[in-house]
């Protein structure tokens, strides 16, 4: 049977995972998919808290919410980064040094 440091385990190497593609990479894609790495490493954290939670599924609840936030924020953070392209035809943050005219 699968215990909670699995879990635990798997989280904290999606987190690290996440981490480093945000550290290393240059481009905004790639650092919005390490956001979303560690956004899943912590949804995993909450789903498996609440699953060993046998009082409520408060764990499950607060998952749920998260995702719905990811989903969300996820949307408005490609749509900035289209914007962005379309005004400055690159998405390498570093050679975007001014935002205003």
């Amino acid at each position: 049977m699968i215990n909670l440091n699995d879990f635990m385990l798997v989280s904290v190497v999606l987190f690290c995972i996440g981490l480093f593609i945000i550290v290393s990479k240059k481009n905004a894609i790639m650092i919005l998919i390490g956001i979303e790495l560690m956004l899943n490493a912590a949804i995993l954290n909450l789903v498996a808290f609440g699953k060993y939670d046998r009082i409520n599924n408060g764990g499950q609840m607060f998952a749920l919410f998260a995702i719905v936030l990811a989903a969300a924020t996820t949307a408005v953070a490609l749509a900035i980064i289209l914007n962005v392209y379309r005004r400055y035809k690159t998405i390498n943050p570093d050679k975007i040094n001014q935002l205003k005219d």
